[in-house]
């Protein structure tokens, strides 16, 4: 299939509330986040014919995408849930995205939501957090999911050095970010002081380094560029998109300190025909601090093993180099699961658009995002831009 550069674009954009929100189920997030979006795009509920989920973890659905679709009484031609962890929202963009150049719907609604929150128990959350390992080569040995990505932590500094103090730089920088934005879960300003005192979780990660647990949904609507440049006044376009993937497992991936992001980040360049000095700011998938300086390296921000000097130096929080996570991330806007990373992309659309009242970067034109599922499993990289020239 010919590149989808250019091809497609997001007119509607929304967020629910995040954070603690004990009065809405999963269910309903992800139907208000549909209408929100909705409304945003102009368009009625009748108007669209592909819709595209990721299932509950608090209120799981046998067909969850055909389920919401009742919900809202619409009956799409292109409907379906998918499960990707962490990645899914750019991975199933991916293929919203190919549905629309080939004709199998023409607008499209991306939705996700959850309740952890409020919609798990204290065991139930456990249970999730330990039961994601091989069932034979790390089950057994009691890790949860901080643990596992402590593997990464650890050995990225073995290998190159790499201090708690550089970790604890990426959740100060994204702190700083959500401090401007009034949704966002976390807001008071924390110094990385602050992050190696709080509480040891897995070594060298502390509480100050995971992401958190959240309630709440988010919703896009992608339509053809055609069809955009009449029912928006400001579409954001799919510059280039790419995956990558390379285990299930952390006991069998290839390296723990470089990722797939290398190969979903250069094929995601090669569509957009940029670079990574191109980019006026990056969304980074981060469910732990290590995650972001992996991910600045492998998506050629810095060479490799210089992601720590690369944050503390050249700066990614706001009047950084690189703004990063400009809401305020996994870390302190809201992690409510798998949906975590579709606020990273409303975000984006708001930050293309203009729109992002304090927290706007100044001349925003282009923006990566990355999301990765799994423990650095799969990956997918996204190119927005507020024009295809």
């Amino acid at each position: 299939m010919d590149s989808l550069r250019g091809k497609v674009a997001i007119v509607g954009a929304a967020d629910t509330r995040v954070g603690i929100v004990p009065d809405a189920t999963a269910t309903e997030l992800c139907v208000e986040s549909i209408l929100l979006a909705l409304a945003d795009a102009g368009l009625d509920k009748t108007q669209v014919d592909g819709l595209v989920t990721c299932n509950s973890m608090s209120q799981p659905m046998l067909y969850h995408a055909e389920a919401i679709a009742e919900y809202l009484q619409i009956f799409p031609r292109y409907c379906f849930a998918a499960g990707a962890g962490g990645g899914t929202t750019f991975s199933v963009l991916h293929h919203a995205a190919s549905a629309i150049a080939t004709g199998m719907a023409d607008t499209i609604v991306i939705a996700m939501a959850d309740s952890l929150r409020s919609g798990l128990t204290r065991d139930q959350a456990m249970l999730m957090q330990s039961a994601t390992g091989h069932p034979q080569y790390e089950q057994p040995y009691g890790p949860t999911v901080p643990a596992y990505y402590a593997l990464i932590a650890q050995a990225h500094m073995a290998r190159y050095g790499t201090t708690a103090e550089h970790f604890a730089a990426v959740a100060v920088a994204c702190r700083a970010h959500a401090a401007r934005n009034p949704a966002a879960q976390m807001r008071d300003l924390i110094s990385v002081d602050d992050v190696l005192a709080s509480r040891m979780i897995a070594d060298p990660l502390h509480l100050l380094d995971c992401s958190l647990v959240s309630d709440g949904g988010a919703a896009i609507v992608l339509t053809s560029a055609e069809r955009a440049r009449d029912l928006s006044p400001a579409p954001v376009y799919l510059l280039g998109i790419g995956e990558g993937h390379s285990h299930e497992h952390i006991s069998q991936a290839r390296s723990l300190t470089t990722s797939a992001a290398v190969e979903s980040g250069q094929r995601a360049y090669a569509m957009a025909g940029l670079g990574p000095r191109d980019m006026d700011f990056a969304q980074l998938y981060d469910c732990f601090t290590p995650t972001v300086l992996v991910e600045l390296e492998d998506l050629g921000f810095c060479a490799k093993g210089e992601g720590g000097d690369f944050i503390t130096s050249a700066g990614i929080g706001p009047g950084g180099a690189l703004p990063v996570n400009t809401h305020g991330g996994l870390l302190s806007h809201c992690h409510p699961g798998n949906p975590g990373s579709m606020f990273a992309l409303t975000e984006s659309v708001w930050q293309l658009r203009g729109t992002a009242a304090e927290r706007q970067l100044a001349n925003a034109a282009v923006g990566l995002l990355h999301a990765q599922g799994g423990i650095m499993s799969s990956h997918s990289t996204l190119i927005l831009g507020r024009e295809v020239g």
